[in-house]
C-alpha cells in the first residue's frame, strides 16, 4: 500500500485548493471553514464523481452548517460525563478514550463537530497517567473504546504505549478501537500496525462505511489485514440523507460488508449535533429502510437502528413494528411479506 503519511500531508484542507478541482464557491466554503475546519485526503478525495454525491456530501463543507442551529454542540453530554481529560464514562462498565483530535477526513456530520480539527491539547503521557490512575480505581470498566478523532492516525508506537498501559489493568477484558480509516484511509492499515495490534486480543475493531462506493479494492485489503490478525470487525453506519437514505443502497452496503468479513453493527440516526440538520431524515424513513430490508437478506446483515439519547441517556435501539397484537394465549406478528401469524404465548 502506499505511504499513509504521504497521503494525509497531501490532503485539501483550504477552499482556494479545494476550488482548484471541484465547482465549488470559495468564499461561502471559506465561511464555513472558519467554525468547521474540513480535511480530505487524495484517496477518499478520488471517490467523488459528481457535485452533490454521497461522497462529496460527506466530507465538502455545505453553507447549512452555519444555519442550523437546532441541535448543541455537545448533545450527548459528553463534557459533564468526563471524569478526567479525554475519557467519557456513561455506562457503568465501559468508557470511551479519545486519544486523537484528527481525521484523515473530517465528516460534516461528525457527532464531535466541536472538536474535530481543531487545536485542542494533545494526548500527552500526563493524559494517559490520569487515565489509567482513574481506570485503575474503577474495577466496574471491563471494556475501554479508544476513540477521538481517529485512533489508527497515532503513530504505531504511540497507539502500542496507550494499548500496552491498558492491558496492564486487570479489570479491562475488552479494548474495542473505533475508526474510520478503513473506509477513508485504507492505506494506514499496514503489516506493522496489523502485527502490533495483534499483541493485544481480545481486540475489536468498529469502522464505519456509509456507502458501497466506499467499499474499493484498498478498503477490502484493509479489512481482510485486520480480520486476518483476529480482530473481529464491525460497521457503525449513519443514516444521512442524499447519501444512503435508501433500502436499495442501505442493502447493497450491507451485503458488501459481509463480503469483507465486517458485520453491520449500529445503523445510528444522526446526532442532534449543531451543524447537521442538514443530514437529518425522519425516523420513520429509518424504520422503513430497515423494514424493507428485513426477510430480503440475510440477518447477518442487520444492525441494530438506534438513536442516543441527548443529554447522555445512551443508546436506545428503534425497532419496526412487526407485533401486530398480544392476548393471554396468542401473539400476532406480521412478516416481512406482510402476513400475519399467531404465536402461541408461554
Amino acid at each position: 500500500m502506499e505511504n499513509w503519511r504521504e497521503i494525509l500531508r497531501q490532503s485539501l484542507t483550504n477552499a482556494r485548493q479545494l476550488a482548484e478541482h471541484l465547482p465549488i464557491d470559495t468564499a461561502r466554503v471559506s465561511s464555513v471553514a472558519a467554525r468547521y475546519p474540513f480535511c480530505i485526503n487524495p484517496y477518499y478525495f478520488s471517490l467523488i464523481e459528481t457535485k452533490d454525491d454521497a461522497i462529496w456530501r460527506q466530507v465538502v463543507p455545505n453553507a447549512a452548517e452555519l444555519t442550523d442551529e437546532v441541535g448543541v454542540p455537545d448533545p450527548l453530554a459528553e463534557e459533564p460525563l468526563s471524569p478526567v481529560s479525554n475519557l467519557i464514562h456513561r455506562y457503568p462498565d465501559r468508557v470511551v478514550l479519545l486519544v486523537s483530535n484528527e481525521c484523515a477526513a473530517y465528516c460534516r456530520f461528525c457527532m464531535r463537530k466541536r472538536r474535530v480539527g481543531l487545536p485542542l491539547p494533545a494526548f500527552t503521557d500526563s493524559v494517559l497517567f490520569d487515565v489509567i490512575d482513574y481506570l485503575r480505581r474503577e474495577p466496574r470498566v471491563r471494556d475501554v473504546i479508544l476513540s477521538g478523532g481517529d485512533p489508527l492516525l497515532l503513530e504505531t508506537d504511540a497507539l502500542e504505549r496507550i494499548l500496552s498501559a491498558l492491558r496492564k489493568i486487570a479489570h479491562i477484558e475488552v479494548i474495542r478501537i473505533h475508526t474510520r480509516t478503513p473506509c477513508t484511509l485504507p492505506q494506514r492499515i499496514t503489516h506493522r500496525l496489523v502485527s502490533m495490534l495483534k499483541q493485544f486480543h481480545p481486540l475489536y475493531v468498529n469502522t464505519h462505511f456509509n456507502h458501497p462506493r466506499e467499499i474499493t479494492p484498498e478498503a477490502a485489503v484493509a479489512c481482510a489485514r485486520l480480520a486476518d490478525a483476529g480482530m473481529p470487525l464491525g460497521n457503525q453506519t449513519v443514516l444521512l440523507k442524499g447519501v444512503n437514505d435508501d433500502a436499495i443502497i442501505m442493502k447493497q452496503l450491507f451485503q458488501q460488508l459481509l463480503k469483507l468479513r465486517v458485520r453491520p453493527y449500529y445503523l445510528h440516526h444522526p446526532d442532534l449535533v449543531r451543524g447537521t440538520g442538514h443530514f437529518r431524515v425522519p425516523i420513520q424513513k429509518g424504520l422503513e429502510i430497515m423494514s424493507l430490508i428485513q426477510g430480503h437478506t440475510s440477518g447477518l446483515c442487520m444492525p441494530h437502528y438506534v438513536i442516543d439519547v441527548p443529554g447522555g441517556g445512551g443508546k436506545v435501539p428503534l425497532l419496526s413494528e412487526y407485533v401486530k397484537g398480544v392476548s393471554q394465549s396468542r401473539l400476532t406478528v406480521e412478516t416481512y411479506s406482510g402476513k400475519q401469524f399467531e404465536y402461541p404465548v408461554d
